[in-house]
């Protein structure tokens, strides 16, 4: 535990927008006491704090600091290897790298050799402030989260605080950590928080189009060989009629052929974000010679890995609530504390899941695999389709083995959607680079809510119906009352 607490952290402070971090006064008493100071705009600052215009916040922007210099002469799997050279391991960025699937991903690209820096604006934990929100698992502070990785592990993992909209603070966390690699996961990504009201729609729009537009043109300026890896989402597709191609649909029209872009109709502001991505980084890599992926994930569930599973305070966030929690996750929730499984509608909205441990693997193999300059690939990641009603019935039966009376009931759906539909998206790229999916088995369900058993004294009842329309999403800014 000395050890844990002894780590030390280089610190920068940039007032680049509104504070919404650690107050400086919380800040561990590691820091070292210069800093250095620098202005710029806040693209935050109407998010974050209403109407306080007054006086000027900082942020800090810390960067764990090795121990030791010294390089492993084992190599791993995030090596460059050389014959004429010893091993160098790739330098990971990791945009995001504080929430659900950044976090896993940020640790297992660490424990698999790679060189990791995670980048946040840690503005997901204010989310949860603002709406009066809790993961159903306790989450230490980031800070605490990576010294106890280095303290178990030996290995350290850099940290710059700040906003990528900023793109005076990314151009800085670019210059230092020089990354081969870039994960990108620093988006807001709940639909249902998209469609609250008009400002958060703004919010998420401003936030995830302009963010990945930085990160484009950071990668043109400072880093022309890094290779982007972004999380899309299964939802830019929507849910056509006929088969779901991996990005891309040969059609035959009027007697002429071409391969296009498969197209896009998405279901919510967030959803519409995504897709104001991907046609942003393909013109660029078109345009610029960038290489990117873009991994069109499905609804991801789970909640351990390896890497989160070797301490309590690594421990990932469990979301169950109406805004950010995914389908399985709350339905394993609603199962431990006795509260009817919510299907939305008729129940037969079909999509694709996946572990959160194939999402890690899934970004390793991208990484270890890059895009061609110049090459805008889409893989769709997930591993198996699932209806609503087939996850409840899941559930149910897994519940009652354990002795659990699980109850659905029909909830008038709050999405404007198809709520019977044909479905069936093809993902064979990833598989064919090496996933080894973890799919649904009893195991898994069991050991699911048997996790969601040990915390079910934290969930709060009051979040589980869902509160968001997409018919009512209005003006006027939806505020959570004080209980």
């Amino acid at each position: 535990m000395a050890h844990l607490l002894s780590t030390s952290f280089s610190v920068k402070i940039s007032s680049s927008y509104k504070s919404f971090g650690q107050p400086l006064n919380q800040v561990p008493t590691a820091l070292p006491t210069s800093f250095n100071i620098q202005t710029s705009k806040s693209p935050f600052k109407r998010l974050v704090s209403q109407g306080d215009r007054a006086g000027r916040s900082c942020v800090v922007r810390a960067t764990a600091a090795p121990v030791s210099q010294e390089v492993s002469a084992q190599p791993s799997s995030g090596s460059n290897q050389s014959s004429n050279e010893p091993s160098k391991p790739q330098r990971v960025m990791v945009i995001g790298g504080d929430g659900y699937c950044g976090w896993a991903t940020a640790l297992h690209l660490s424990n698999k050799g790679y060189e990791v820096a995670i980048v946040d604006s840690l503005v997901r934990r204010l989310f949860d402030h603002q709406l009066g929100l809790d993961s159903l698992t306790p989450i230490a502070s980031i800070h605490n989260r990576l010294r106890c990785w280095k303290s178990i592990t030996g290995k350290t993992i850099e940290l710059y605080i700040g906003d990528i909209c900023d793109f005076e603070f990314l151009s800085e966390t670019f210059n230092s950590f020089e990354p081969d690699a870039v994960v990108h996961f620093g988006e807001q990504r709940s639909a249902p928080y998209s469609m609250i009201d008009r400002s958060r729609a703004v919010f998420t729009q401003k936030n995830n189009v302009i963010g990945t537009l930085n990160v484009l043109f950071a990668i043109k300026e400072f880093r022309e060989q890094c290779h982007l890896v972004k999380l899309g989402t299964m939802g830019e597709y929507g849910t056509p009629n006929i088969d779901i191609e991996e990005g891309y649909i040969t059609i035959t029209h009027n007697g002429r052929t071409d391969t296009l872009p498969y197209p896009k109709q998405a279901s919510s502001f967030y959803h519409l974000s995504k897709v104001h991505d991907s046609n942003n980084i393909a013109f660029t890599c078109k345009a610029w010679g960038i290489r990117a992926t873009d991994l069109n994930q499905g609804v991801v569930y789970g909640v351990r890995t390896d890497e989160t599973s070797m301490h309590e305070e690594l421990c990932n966030r469990f979301d169950y609530d109406g805004v950010f929690g995914t389908a399985l996750n709350r339905f394993c929730v609603q199962a431990a504390v006795g509260h009817p499984l919510t299907v939305y509608g008729k129940g037969g909205q079909t999509r694709g899941y996946l572990d959160i441990r194939d999402t890690v693997q899934c970004v390793e193999l991208a990484i270890a695999n890059p895009a061609q300059p110049g090459e805008f690939r889409v893989f769709n990641q997930f591993t198996e389709q699932f209806s609503v009603n087939e996850l409840a019935a899941l559930v149910t039966k897994a519940g009652e083995k354990l002795g659990l009376d699980v109850q659905t009931i029909t909830v008038a759906n709050p999405r404007v959607e198809a709520e019977e539909h044909y479905y069936n998206a093809k993902h064979t790229k990833l598989i064919e680079l090496g996933l080894k999916p973890h799919l649904l088995s009893d195991s898994l369900l069991d050991s699911l809510l048997n996790f969601a058993i040990k915390f079910k004294d934290r969930v709060d009842r009051k979040q589980i119906m869902p509160s968001v329309s997409w018919r009512k999403i209005g003006v006027k800014p939806q505020t959570v009352p004080a209980n």
